[in-house]
């Protein structure tokens, strides 16, 4: 009893933390998981779509809990067929790096939901939303929903012209319960999960659970750390047998120092351990001093005296910063009611996201008004937004008919500033903290963006068939107002496209097999910032996409699908082939080095073209073996040479880039005796990162492995597991992209994947 009011005590004092908190997970569609399914290799599932009408996988808690503790939910599912992910840390969460792609299509043009709430489109620059490592804790991640054609029809988002990743948060257990899991490793990397689950407060009512998190780790090379503390809530109320309510909450502050990102030419020159020179005042000092006296940066010499050769091995200022980081501070709350049953289906919800957000650099390329030849840069986010979106339905004969809705208004400040260091000794600025007091503003904007959208489907169940039928619709309105303009564009861009069709059937062969088709047409909003989209341009150059013949049109897709599954005993596979038509694909070319801003040039290229294979195999073998593997085949060109007013630019049945032409995933599993094991290896082809492809970084093959134990202590938890990434220590190049792609030519946008790496977990459970 003392323990049942305690927790009644907690749960208090949380409810006044959350107040207008969460409500509402998106209840699911359909239901995904095959209970006779087989399931690979003991804990580990992996759901093939059965019954649905289009490429679809799910992934559970089970899956991501073999891999090492932090991994990012955007890595654990680049073993599904299509997927493309990138990062230049061991678990994928470091985020100036982090790069999904699905079938060609980068992960601005995905679509992104936890529980519904809709997480906008993954930008670092953080204009709409935020990375779903930030908007839950890993642990807490009950099943990640991967469509790799243009997703469901009732997804919050308005930029899948790709696939969509819905995530699903786990409910409060009915049992009062601890759960700790502390892991530690290479490069002084630690980590403790807590949650603390208060059970039913009384019998069949309110559940409640409260989670914490800190990570802290040293760059694997370079100097600085990464860290992270992050809480979690989730409040489960029945109000009937058919209704619930369901309240979430969020609190994330992530703070990132950077690694270096390099060039083809600077990996040769310099190496893959090459990076900032964090522990090195004075050389950056120095190096600022040469590239001033010699005209490689454009500064006033301040110190004459340096010279003007560099220190071996710099070849110019760009080689290595001093330091950058990256600073985001998030709350996400949400508030609604989803049925559980009974005729009628639907959900309510409503929710709030506050950013405050600092991407810094210290940057050669402007001086402090002290005489230091350097100053600390910053890009400056602010994000205050918050929408509602539902869904009603109901069974009408052999018709199951839905119609929902969703708005959102995002309020987003954006500025790049400049603080000044203190002195030629001492930078006087803690780069993992929030700047103030700058010098300079060189701009700030007011950006608001606007979204309804709506969209009516009806599941029609004619014995063997199935068919999903509907469209979406939406109109979306960006309004950029200066504060300081800094010869950036403002005004007002409108997308509208009332009508977008889905169209999907499934056709059941026999018990074990089936077949799928589906055609979705989907457009893509714009975004409002002053690092991308339209405003991220001169007025004049604005007011040319916006006006007359050449007015900008906004990307859109059509998606065409077809496919089988088949499952027999021990086996569990499926076969798809897609083509893909992207209507007005925007390429935005890079002007200059990141760290000196210049806006990049948005270009109009055509048409592109995808098409390709996607195979996925599931089998459970005797003694606890299983095997998965996936196999994806994709061939995506540009349809059209750019023409400029100065040039054409050959880009006419190039590759995409970022887009390899083969990738092959495949894992060994193994569970017994109070063991469990995992050998995943991921073969990536050769990947381009210029329009042209005269630049590309070649193939590689990455092997991570997972060795567990769990004692047996009658109910309690008590589990140690060990974790190697790299295992074979690949030396290769994982992110492209992280400056953006240019025309042709070697560009400082490539960042390195992480050494071989270990890591020790012990898991908890009271």
């Amino acid at each position: 009893m003392r323990i049942r009011m305690l927790a009644a005590g907690l749960l208090a004092g949380t409810s006044l933390f959350t107040a207008g908190a969460a409500f509402a997970q998106t209840a699911p569609a359909a239901t995904l998981v095959d209970d006779t399914a087989p399931q690979s290799g003991g804990d580990e599932i992996v759901v093939i779509g059965k019954g649905e009408t289009r490429q679809i996988q799910t992934l559970t808690q089970n899956d991501i809990a073999l891999l090492a503790p932090g991994t990012s939910p955007l890595k654990a599912i680049e073993k599904l067929p299509g997927v493309n992910f990138q990062g230049a840390d061991p678990f994928g969460s470091y985020e100036w790096a982090g790069r999904i792609s699905i079938r060609s299509f980068n992960q601005n043009q995905l679509g992104y939901t936890l529980d519904g709430i809709p997480l906008g489109d993954a930008s670092y620059g953080n204009v709409n939303g935020l990375h779903i490592s930030r908007a839950i804790i890993s642990e807490n991640i009950a099943e990640t929903r991967v469509s790799q054609g243009s997703g469901s029809i009732d997804t919050q988002a308005t930029n899948n012209l790709g696939g969509t990743l819905e995530f699903l948060s786990s409910d409060p257990k009915e049992t009062l319960g601890i759960d700790v899991n502390a892991t530690g490793g290479s490069d002084n990397f630690w980590r403790v999960f807590g949650r603390l689950d208060f059970g039913e407060l009384t019998p069949g009512g309110t559940r409640a659970y409260l989670s914490y998190l800190h990570s802290d780790t040293n760059k694997w090379k370079g100097w600085g750390a990464q860290r992270v503390n992050q809480v979690n809530g989730k409040i489960v109320t029945p109000l009937s047998p058919d209704l619930r309510a369901v309240g979430t909450f969020d609190f994330s502050d992530r703070r990132e120092n950077d690694y270096q990102d390099m060039s083809l030419e600077m990996v040769k020159r310099l190496g893959y351990g090459w990076d900032n020179i964090s522990n090195d005042y004075a050389k950056a000092i120095l190096v600022s001093d040469i590239g001033a006296n010699n005209g490689y940066t454009g500064l006033t010499p301040t110190n004459p005296g340096a010279g003007k050769v560099y220190p071996a091995p710099f070849a110019n200022p760009d080689d290595a910063y001093y330091n950058a980081a990256g600073l985001r501070r998030d709350y996400l709350a949400s508030a609604g009611l989803e049925t559980t049953g009974g005729d009628v289906h639907g959900v309510l919800k409503g929710y709030f996201h506050n950013n405050h957000g600092q991407g810094l650099w210290y940057t050669p390329y402007v001086a402090s008004p002290n005489g230091v030849p350097m100053s600390l840069r910053t890009t400056e986010y602010d994000i205050r937004r918050g929408g509602v979106f539902g869904n009603v339905g109901t069974r009408i004969g052999a018709n199951d008919v839905t119609v929902g809705g969703w708005y959102e208004r995002n309020n987003f400040r954006q500025a790049r500033r400049f603080y000044a260091l203190d002195s030629r000794t001492d930078p006087g600025r803690d780069s993992l903290a929030f700047q103030s007091n700058q010098f300079a503003t060189q701009w700030y904007w007011r950006y608001q963006t606007d979204t309804v959208q709506y969209y009516v489907q009806d599941k029609i169940e004619l014995g063997a068939l199935t068919a999903n039928l509907g469209w979406k619709g939406f109109a979306v309105t960006n309004r950029a107002t200066p504060i300081v303009s800094g010869g950036l564009a403002g005004g007002k861009i409108k997308v509208t496209d009332w009508f977008q069709p889905h169209a999907g059937l499934n056709y059941r062969v026999t018990q074990n097999a089936e077949l799928f088709a589906g055609f979705t047409q989907v457009t893509r909003a714009f975004v409002s910032a002053a690092t991308s989209g339209p405003f991220a341009t001169t007025q004049a150059g604005f007011d040319a996409l916006n006006s007359g013949s050449t007015k900008l049109k906004p990307e859109a897709s059509d998606t065409y699908e077809v496919g089988g599954r088949f499952r027999s005993g021990i086996f569990t596979g499926s076969l798809a082939g897609y083509y893909v038509n992207f209507r007005n694909r925007l390429l935005a070319v890079t002007t200059s080095a990141g760290i000196v801003g210049n806006p990049a040039i948005l270009q109009n290229v055509g048409d592109a073209r995808s098409i390709g294979v996607e195979a996925t195999g599931d089998l459970r073998l005797p003694m606890g073996f299983g095997l998965f593997g996936s196999y994806s085949y994709n061939d995506s060109t540009y349809r059209d040479d750019v023409r400029t007013a100065t040039a054409v630019i050959p880009t006419k049945g190039k590759t995409v880039v970022d887009s390899p032409k083969h990738m092959l995933k495949g894992e060994v599993t193994w569970t017994g005796q109070g063991f469990n094991a995992r050998v995943g290896a991921n073969y990536m082809s050769k990947r381009y990162f210029t329009y042209t492809n005269d630049q590309f970084v070649d193939g590689r093959v990455v092997v991570d492995a997972t060795l567990g134990y769990k004692f047996d202590l009658g109910g309690r938890k008590l589990e140690v597991q060990a974790n190697a990434t790299n295992l074979f220590d690949k030396k290769y190049i994982s992110t492209i992209g992280t400056n953006g792609f240019g025309n042709s030519g070697d560009n400082q946008t490539l960042m390195v994947g992480a050494p071989q790496q270990f890591f020790l977990t012990l898991k908890v459970g009271l």
